[in-house]
């Protein structure tokens, strides 16, 4: 694979000004200079994320594979970073191949540093990950933050301290960083807010109660829309005196638990209304960021009615225990891990961690549902959006169900979700789930049958034919003599598997069954989309194009009566095909890039790559073998991210060698090369406007 230039990576703009750390952020240069590993280490709250993130940024240009930020503290399954670490590198690899070795193949060439924030709960998984990479990849630098060391072998260690306080007797305030954070944070929370000459001996007990650590000091900070300064600092010494283990959170906690962190943790936790405390408890269960919907389908019942969740939420933010974050998506919120793991350490004490827990698990089975049930029609976009969004939920609630071994329940969520591994483009992560909830055992039924067959979707898309086929046996062994789904969802799969193997006699007979009801009055089916897509590609390479264009506009027309608008795409794109193949070059690019608009919004790597092959051949065709080599060069790029090219289906990686064979002798080797180059170097977004701007009206055979 060639390695080109890449995206300066992922890393999110600063919200806040970052106060002081100058020495730190000096060390923490120095040390990856060092080492190709640096662990920022230090207490729940004392800043390492926010430290590490502008030490990344301040490091990026040195690093031309970009600087790219993975989130840790959503995951509970361990073996799942290296998908973790792939999503934030927006890798959409499709194939079978182990995720690890995906990973460091792509990385491989490219002086990449990756970001791994929080990795404390998973330290051993976090070790193994890392040292295969950095054994597998010389260029990949790694900055972790973590409450204790990796201990993988060149691991240099950074201890995160607090913030610089005023020492003991001081009267004064200024000069000092924790007092500069209180200050400025203080400002953001009341408008005009100074610190008054009477104010310094307070500020001083306040900061040096606090031990400068920032969390406890923006949480402090947070309530001076409430109290005045020297009687938050009051309110804290009293705390401090009489503090005890609230939530069974001492002094040997796991996670250690900082003194001076607890209290201002607590005193929070005090200062809060009880409605509040009780929504901070129960919305511990979410993983990552939620929205309100969510916290009234949760957290709510008598003690705490749906119609107070809104304000409570706000206060909650208000006072700095939820961050707010405004997304295309609508409102959501987030809470910092120390917060979500006092609240969680609540609701143990309370008795009713599991049972929040099962409502999370509950609330996000009865999404899934309606989201494969809203799949196919109007809002597909819509839904694409919102299951992203919910992507960290989502593993949290199969955990639950993995995790109590709950078959049945774990099948039902995974099965569910085929059109959110499928569509969104998660294959590897969607198999990983499926296999571990069919193999904790569960009886034949509806349920298994939709996760046998989402797993035989998920790998066919992986161009897994064997799999694919096994699938579809298996799916034809459990389902009832009766269920047409099912058979639907058999004949889909069996189809497909021809079509792999180049078996179109297979591919032809198999797609027969769901094309005949193609306009039965039952619900619109992946399967049944699927099914019709695999007819149309087999008539293409028998020549038989009037025939694939009839199937692909009954395709179109039941695409359009639902507003579906995802398989509608492959159509566009096959029909593409078919129209090239036609000699129809026009058509060929105008269907093309129709397709390309809506992969590019539901970001399909996979139909990216194959519409811009399409697109490719298009060019070739109509004599631009420059434009031509530089669409294979994008191509080629998506592909990387993507795996297997063009799924291995022997047509279409026939038609693209073709393709390349004839630009090259065209343009000869180095002009090919540089204009190949090119499209390979360009930032995917930028190479797909390419592909889209308009192409003339002299194409041959216009349609």
């Amino acid at each position: 694979m060639m390695a080109g230039k890449w995206q300066a990576g992922n890393l999110p703009a600063e919200l806040t000004s970052l106060i002081g750390r100058r020495v730190e952020l000096d060390q923490v240069s120095r040390s990856c200079r060092r080492s190709r590993l640096v662990t920022l280490t230090g207490v729940g709250g004392v800043g390492k994320s926010r430290l590490a993130l502008r030490a990344a940024s301040e490091l990026r240009p040195g690093f031309s594979g970009g600087a790219w930020l993975v989130e840790l503290s959503p995951l509970d399954d361990g073996t799942l970073m290296p998908h973790a670490i792939a999503e934030a590198l927006r890798l959409t690899d499709q194939t079978t191949r182990p995720m690890i070795e995906v990973l460091a193949e792509h990385l491989s060439g490219r002086e990449a540093l990756l970001v791994l924030d929080t990795c404390e709960h998973l330290v051993a998984d976090c070790a193994e990950t890392v040292a295969t990479l950095l054994d597998s990849v010389p260029d990949l630098h790694i900055l972790a933050t973590s409450r204790r060391p990796l201990d993988v072998p060149g691991e240099l260690v950074v201890v995160v301290d607090p913030l610089p306080i005023p020492p003991e007797g001081a009267t004064q305030a200024g000069g000092h960083d924790s007092v500069s954070l209180l200050a400025e944070r203080a400002a953001e929370t009341v408008p005009g807010f100074e610190l008054a000459d009477q104010d310094q001996e307070a500020v001083v007990r306040l900061c040096r109660r606090l031990e400068g650590i920032p969390l406890a000091i923006e949480l402090a900070a947070a309530r001076l829309r409430e109290l005045p300064i020297e009687r938050l600092a009051d309110r804290l010494d009293d705390r401090f005196a009489t503090l005890g283990d609230e939530a069974g959170l001492g002094d040997d906690a796991d996670p250690p638990w900082h003194r001076a962190l607890r209290t201002a943790v607590g005193w929070s936790h005090e200062l809060c209304e009880p409605a509040e405390r009780l929504l901070w408890a129960r919305v511990s269960v979410f993983a990552g960021d939620f929205d309100a919907e969510a916290v009234r389908s949760v957290c709510t019942d008598e003690l705490l009615p749906e119609a107070d969740v809104g304000l409570l939420l706000d206060a909650l933010a208000d006072e700095s225990i939820l961050t707010w974050l405004p997304t295309g998506a609508g409102e959501r919120y987030r809470m910092l891990d120390t917060l979500r793991e006092y609240g969680a350490g609540w609701l143990r004490g309370l008795g009713e961690e599991e049972r929040f827990k099962q409502r999370h698990f509950e609330h996000y089975l009865t999404l899934a549902t309606k989201g494969a049930a809203g799949w196919v029609g109007p809002l597909q976009i819509a839904w694409y959006d919102r299951m992203v969004g919910e992507h960290d939920n989502l593993r949290a609630a199969m955990e639950v169900a993995l995790s109590r071994r709950d078959g049945p329940a774990a099948v039902e969520l995974a099965g569910s979700l085929a059109f959110f591994w499928y569509g969104c483009g998660h294959a590897k992560e969607g198999r990983h789930y499926l296999e571990q909830a069919m193999a904790i055992g569960v009886k034949p039924g509806k349920a298994l049958v939709q996760a046998l067959w989402a797993d035989g979707l998920l790998a066919a898309t992986q161009g897994d034919a064997d799999d694919t086929e096994a699938r579809a046996d298996d799916c034809a062994a459990v389902a009832d003599v009766d269920d047409a789904y099912a058979k639907t969802c058999v004949q889909a799969l069996r189809a497909s598997t021809g079509l792999m193997r180049g078996d179109l006699l297979q591919a032809m007979a198999e797609s027969e069954g769901p094309y005949l009801g193609r306009w039965s009055d039952e619900p619109l089916t992946l399967a049944t989309l699927l099914s019709l897509m695999v007819r149309a590609v087999t008539f293409t390479v028998e020549g038989r194009i009037e025939d694939s264009i009839t199937v692909l506009d009954d395709l179109r027309a039941l695409c359009d009566q639902r507003g579906e608008q995802s398989m509608r795409s492959h159509g566009d794109l096959l029909r593409g095909q078919a129209e090239l193949a036609s000699g129809h070059v026009a058509a060929a690019v105008a269907y093309g890039q129709a397709a390309l608009r809506t992969k590019q919004r539901l970001h399909d790597s996979f139909g990216i790559g194959l519409t811009v092959d399409l697109l490719a051949q298009a060019a070739g065709a109509a004599g631009r073998a420059v434009r031509a080599a530089r669409l294979l060069g994008l191509a080629e790029r998506v592909w990387s991210i993507n795996g297997q090219a063009q799924v291995g289906v022997p047509a279409w990686v026939a038609a693209r060698e073709a393709c390349e064979r004839q630009s090259r002798e065209t343009l000869g080797d180095n002009a090919y090369q540089v204009a190949f180059q090119t499209g390979y170097d360009s930032d995917i977004d930028a190479g797909i406007a390419f592909a889209l701007e308009p192409e003339g009206e002299d194409l041959p055979n216009g349609a």
